[in-house]
């Protein structure tokens, strides 16, 4: 696309948010992060979604002061107001906390168009707003979430999925399959890609230039000693040993109860956990309103808040930005690392 191509690589990122499940909190949180001007400063926004959904709820939150620029494509846009682009024309019902059919439908609209244009550098990155994964579902594809979606539509191989807050990054080896699945899929190999990614991620898109990374065990007591499984003894400590050979800083496997118990998190630059809920609910315990997702191992920037639709409040003016907010200013600043590092290669 001609304008972006002219685009300074010097110039503020341009940052696609998709609206994401229209009948939860994502609209809200969107209007609530995009309404600090100063956000401005730092980006230009482009709302993937509906302008209709933005000024339905701009009204029943009594948000009159929040403003944005309708465009029908990118070389429309303003860069010192909220861009708008209408992902879908027809009228749709907004049911406010209801899962609904057209809702998913709309979700998946707004991602497809972003997806599009990150494809053709038109934006720099997406930040997605929650989603539901069952209504959201394609007669001709299993929609297992965000992640796998725009991995597998940007080319990549693998990604991790990453939760980071302040100085708090948790990436997950096996995310989104069920418990007794963990086990089976728990390989060297698995553990190699993931740790691989992480370690490039952290120097790559964080600036740390000797990353150093803790590995959870699996079992209780990492195993106590193959007592209570052989998982950390068999694969996760020749792991270990295989990065330490090759010069990176890699220690465990911990104990995941007492490494977050005394807090040993605060010494590491990141934390490889075994499975999605080992990971993420000690990040949600310590990170719940500022935490965000992010995608490591991709060619683009993906962010979004590490909270989910939250129907139950949606509308009420209940919901917390924070975590939006967080999720916008780390894409930008993702996009702003890696421009420098190209300009300096």
């Amino acid at each position: 696309m001609e304008v972006a191509n002219k685009r300074n690589k010097s110039d503020k990122p341009v940052v696609g948010i998709t609206i994401g499940d229209i009948n939860g909190i994502g609209p809200e949180v969107i209007i609530k992060a995009l309404s600090d001007s100063r956000i401005l400063d730092h980006i230009t926004p482009v709302v993937f979604g509906s302008a209709k959904v933005l000024s339905f709820y701009r009204k029943m939150l009594k948000m009159d002061d929040f403003y944005f620029n309708q465009i029908k494509s990118i070389d429309e846009i303003s860069p010192k107001k909220v861009n708008v682009i209408n992902c879908w024309n027809e009228m749709v019902d907004i049911k406010v906390g209801q899962v609904t059919p057209e809702a998913g439908n709309c979700a998946y609209l707004a991602l497809r168009e972003a997806v599009n244009y990150i494809k053709e550098d038109k934006i720099d990155a997406i930040v997605t707003a929650p989603i539901n994964k069952k209504n959201i579902q394609r007669p001709d594809y299993k929609f297992v979430g965000h992640t796998d979606f725009i991995s597998e539509e940007l080319g990549a191989k693998d990604n991790l999925m990453l939760m980071v807050s302040e100085d708090l990054r948790i990436g997950v080896v096996t995310a989104h399959i069920a418990i007794n699945e963990v086990s089976k899929n728990l390989t060297k190999e698995a553990i190699d890609k993931k740790l691989d990614i992480f370690i490039k991620t952290l120097k790559k898109d964080f600036g740390i230039n000797k990353p150093k990374v803790a590995l959870l065990g699996l079992n209780p007591h990492s195993g106590e000693d193959g007592l209570l499984g052989m998982e950390e003894i068999d694969i996760i400590s020749p792991v270990i040993k295989d990065y330490k050979d090759k010069g990176h800083l890699v220690f465990g496997p911990f104990p995941s109860d007492g490494f977050f118990g005394t807090m040993q998190q605060q010494k590491f630059d990141g934390v490889l956990a075994m499975y999605h809920d080992q990971g993420l609910i000690p990040f949600k315990m310590l990170a719940f309103e500022n935490g965000v997702n992010f995608t490591a191992g991709i060619p683009k920037v993906r962010t979004s808040p590490d909270h989910g639709t939250a129907y139950s409040i949606a509308g009420k003016n209940e919901a917390n930005a924070y975590s939006m907010r967080e999720a916008i200013y780390l894409a930008s600043n993702t996009v702003k690392i890696r421009n420098t590092a190209e300009r300096i290669d």
